[in-house]
C-alpha cells in the first residue's frame, strides 16, 4: 500500500512482475500492472496500467483500463478504456468512455450497477 504524502492519499498496487491468483479485497484504490486471476473488488478506483492483466471479476467505483481485461467488470460509476486498453468480456456501467485505438470485444449495459437500489 503507497501513501501519498502531499494528498495523504492510500492506494494499493501489484507491480510488473508479480502475480496474484485469488480473490481480492481493497477499501481503496488499486492500480495492477502485474497479473490478477480471480476477482478485485475495490471500493475505489481501479487501473489497470499498461502492463497489467486481469482475467476475472472487478468490481469497483471506478475505473481506468490501460492494459487487459478479460472477463466481467462492473463499475458503480464510470468507466475508462484508454487508447493502448483492450475489454474483453463484459461492461456494467453507469458511464463509459472509450478512447480512439481502444479494443473492446464483449457485451456493455449502462445505467448503474445492479448493487444500486432506487426507492
Amino acid at each position: 500500500m503507497a501513501n501519498d504524502k502531499q494528498g495523504g492519499l492510500m492506494f494499493n498496487a501489484l507491480t510488473a512482475g508479480s502475480k496474484i491468483t485469488g480473490n481480492i479485497a481493497a477499501d481503496n484504490d488499486y492500480r495492477i500492472d502485474g497479473l490478477i486471476e480471480g476477482e478485485l473488488n475495490c471500493t475505489g478506483k481501479v487501473v489497470i496500467g499498461e502492463a497489467g492483466r486481469i482475467k476475472g471479476t472487478v468490481i469497483c467505483q471506478n475505473a481506468e483500463v490501460l492494459g487487459l481485461m478479460e472477463g466481467k467488470i462492473t463499475c458503480h460509476q464510470q468507466l475508462s478504456l484508454r487508447s493502448s486498453g483492450k475489454i474483453k468480456g463484459d461492461v456494467l456501467t453507469k458511464t463509459l468512455i472509450v478512447e480512439p485505438g481502444a479494443l473492446f470485444n464483449g457485451t456493455c449495459s449502462m445505467g448503474g450497477a445492479p448493487s444500486e437500489k432506487k426507492a
